[in-house]
């Protein structure tokens, strides 16, 4: 048999061997496909490579077969750090339980294939390991610790539960307690400890950022740029070149102006309105990132490995060198930018009538702040007024754009839920002082009606020219998730519209109607867990949230990779081209795993801080709300300094409590006492860990009366407080890390903010980069968070560490 390519492909192997039926060995197989003597190294190389890919195993007489036809499965582990794990499945089938036997030769992220052997003591399916195919872990961050004069590392991610010997040599010397970077040299067996040389010393755990310095090699952040990206940067100009003007619109003459946080560095978007007729023009101007950063580029590569900008407190890891982010890409006041424009035309109904897309240059006549704006517009101050008084027109006619568009928002039905925001005060040493709640204003919703306009004329643009595109998608409740929330809901003599298929519009109507209820608190939360997460597809399935049959993100190019491809899309459609960046699924999927790893990143992070400003107050007493109930006890969030804990089952009161999932509450069995989901306790703070960031509190009284609800923010309609756009830097909700369960994470309520469009925030340099949609960032947050440490096991790291002031 002749081949157009000097091997068969890797299919017809494969079809080969199905059509056998049976296990061929190599010289069989080769035989069969007529592999010529000088092809066979070349050939034993591609089945090699098949193998590692899981298409083919050999089995013990070193014959290939399909995993299929042995019942091989194959997926990645995922470790608990109590010792055991499972398989996540690639067919995405129920995952599989894998035992502390199994797991000794694995580390989490490993992808395998596994024999189904049986099933656990909880029904689960148990899996055999039967070949690892790739490793996950290359270089692991852990603390050094001396065990009679042998030195290991135990790594900061609780789900590798094995420590790490330090093999001796070297030229790296730590002491114990200091945090280092080891790199494996052997992986984990059956009958061995992974082996490790350890590779940088980072410091100790009290030394200031040492918890940003441990998330960002622990999340596996890249945190510094190419040689090659800083070549590029450094060849970028300083400003905007006459050669840059070609093929643009004028728009320097324009009033655009910005409006950000008192401390934003980087300006993704200026706007502009004017009346038009009866209705608006409006123009949301956004940096034009893609005509510096080409695609396929060394400085392209490094923005699609990170994926978004990271908001750490008190620092940022930028997608873009900071030349562009905060130089030449940001749109800073009184000087000349490139920018894409979306022009639109907007009815008096919040209608968009028309719109246009267009390369332009601009001149930002303001670098405006929220307060400012809020201030001249709101709270009509004479001085700020005055001192805006040649831009108050066009920031009056913005405002009652804004009008227009939540009064559409809420006929769309959009759903809003009511949260509150935080921010750390941090002290000269760079760790938490205070923590406050803050108080979104109309300015914040504002700029986020215009940015979620310009997302949704982005996403119609390239679907109607039938353009690839990624989509901010977020589907419809599953019918499991839809049926626990409507018998949860039956209790309390509620329901929830649309049938098997509700809308946005039903959960906006059923919030509306619970809003004044002293139990809302509890309800809101209970149908926020119910939603999906948003993500990024080709495959554009509407964003329920938002209540878009079509949705995108183009607002934010400087911190989020895929605005920068919508851009990118936009450009070449402009040209009658077409975009073709690869393969769009798989972008997809990693834009949004660097943005769960983004969040993750930063939930460690806070939870460090948090517990860090609370291991001096053990003793203290506090009031606060459960913000989540599990099987082993009861998460509260403190009252006015938003730090959440564990309150746990055995602190409940003499009697057997039981977990009911359906209600969201523990129940006495014997004097039938109950705790569920938003009650009110008072709680003593008995411990903070340092070496796991966990809290534990024993209860001193509940429940609370209900405390009374505050009055919602003045506005012409429900102001959009979770759910009204995507957090600018990305606000997420900040849950702590205090002892997560596997199976339900803690989810702190109070810092829960949505997606809606592309919110802004007031610290700019303390946000985070990628938000999510209408409280699907809730929603998120309790199915990506990872597992609760096990205090068990490591025992031993609470009196190696103890006094240390990093965990």
């Amino acid at each position: 048999m002749q081949y157009e390519n000097p091997l068969p492909s890797r299919e017809y192997v494969l079809q080969v061997l199905t059509d056998r039926g049976v296990p061929m060995p190599f010289s069989e197989l080769s035989a069969a496909l007529d592999i010529a003597p000088h092809e066979l190294e070349h050939f034993d190389r591609r089945l090699r490579a098949m193998e590692r890919d899981g298409q083919l195993i050999r089995n013990r007489r070193d014959a290939y077969l399909l995993p299929s036809k042995a019942d091989l499965i194959k997926g990645r582990v995922e470790g608990h750090p109590d010792g055991f794990g499972f398989v996540r499945r690639d067919d995405g089938e129920p995952d599989i339980f894998l035992g502390p036997k199994e797991m000794r030769e694995v580390l989490h992220g490993d992808r395998v294939i596994v024999r189904i052997s049986g099933t656990d003591r909880r029904g689960r399916p148990e899996g055999k390991l039967v070949e690892v195919l790739e490793r996950a872990n290359t270089r692991v961050v852990g603390r050094v610790i001396n065990e009679h004069g042998v030195m290991i590392v135990v790594p900061e991610n609780r789900r590798l539960a094995q420590d790490i010997l330090v093999a001796p040599g070297g030229r790296k010397k730590p002491e114990p307690g200091q945090i280092v970077t080891v790199e494996l040299v052997e992986q984990p067996t059956k009958y061995a400890q992974p082996i490790g040389r350890i590779v940088e010393v980072l410091g100790n755990y009290a030394d200031p950022g040492m918890e940003i310095e441990i998330a960002l090699r622990k999340h596996d952040l890249p945190f510094e740029f190419s040689s090659e990206a800083k070549a590029q940067t450094r060849k970028l100009p300083d400003v905007v070149r006459k050669k840059d003007w070609a093929g643009r619109e004028d728009l320097t003459k324009l009033p655009l102006v910005t409006i950000d946080g008192e401390t934003a560095k980087d300006f993704d978007d200026a706007v502009y309105c004017e009346r038009q007729g009866k209705g608006y023009r409006l123009i949301v101007a956004i940096a034009d990132v893609s005509h510096y950063v080409d695609a396929a580029s060394a400085l392209d590569k490094d923005a699609f490995d990170r994926g978004n900008s990271v908001y750490f407190p008190r620092r940022v890891i930028p997608m873009l060198p900071e030349k562009l982010s905060n130089g030449l890409c940001s749109l800073n006041p009184q000087v000349e930018r490139l920018a894409m424009v979306a022009d639109m035309a907007i009815s008096a109904t919040g209608e968009i009538k028309n719109y246009r897309f267009y390369p332009a240059v601009i001149w930002s006549h303001a670098r405006l702040t929220y307060t400012q704006v809020a201030a001249a517009l709101y709270e009509q101050d004479p001085a700020v007024r005055a001192e805006l008084s040649a831009l108050l027109p066009h920031l009056e006619n913005l405002d009652k754009l804004f009008r227009v568009l939540l009064k559409a928002r809420a006929k769309r039905g959009a759903i809003d839920f009511e949260t509150t925001e935080t921010r750390m005060i941090f002290d000269d040493n760079g760790k938490i002082a205070q923590i406050v709640a803050e108080t979104r204003n109309d300015a914040h919703r504002l700029i986020e009606e215009c940015m979620l306009a310009a997302n949704v004329c982005a996403s119609d643009f390239l679907a109607t020219r039938e353009h690839p595109a990624l989509y901010r998608v977020h589907d419809s409740p599953s019918e499991d998730k839809l049926a626990k929330l409507r018998e949860f809901l039956k209790e309390f003599g509620l329901g929830l519209g649309g049938g098997d298929e509700p809308r946005a519009s039903d959960f906006a109507k059923l919030l509306e109607q619970v809003k004044d209820r002293p139990d809302a608190q509890l309800l809101q939360t209970v149908m926020l867990r119910s939603l999906k997460q948003a993500m990024y597809s080709p495959d554009n399935v509407g964003h329920f949230g938002l209540a878009y049959e079509s949705y995108s993100h183009f607002t934010s190019p400087i911190r989020r990779y895929p605005d920068l491809l919508i851009h990118r899309g936009i450009k070449a459609a402009l040209g009658g081209d077409q975009y073709r960046p690869g393969d769009w699924e798989q972008i997809g999927l990693h834009c949004s795993m660097t943005e769960r790893r983004a969040d993750e990143a930063t939930r460690d992070v806070v939870a460090f801080l948090k517990c860090y400003f609370m291991q001096d107050r053990v003793g203290e007493e506090f009031t606060g709300s459960v913000s989540a109930v599990v099987p082993f006890g009861l998460f509260v969030a403190l009252d006015d300094i938003f730090i959440e804990g564990l309150l746990h089952i055995s602190d409940l009161g003499s009697d057997y409590f039981h977990y009911d999932e359906m209600r969201h509450a523990l129940m006495g069995e014997r004097t039938g006492k109950q705790f569920r989901l938003s009650d009110r306790v008072k709680v003593q703070l008995v411990r903070v860990d340092m070496a796991t960031n966990k809290i534990d509190f024993r209860l001193i009284e509940g429940q609370l009366p209900a405390e009374p609800k505050a009055p919602a923010q003045p506005a012409e309609v429900p102001a959009a407080a979770a759910a009204p756009a995507e957090s600018k830097k990305a606000r997420k909700p900040r849950a702590t890390r205090a002892k997560k369960s596997a199976g339900a994470p803690p989810l702190e309520v109070s810092a829960v903010v949505s997606e809606a469009a592309e919110p802004k925030p007031r610290k700019a340099r303390t946000k985070k980069s990628a938000a999510e949609p209408v409280a699907v960032a809730a929603a998120e947050a309790l199915e990506s968070a990872p597992p609760t440490a096990a205090p068990a096991r490591r025992a031993r790291r609470k009196t190696t560490t103890k006094g240390t002031d990093r965990g």
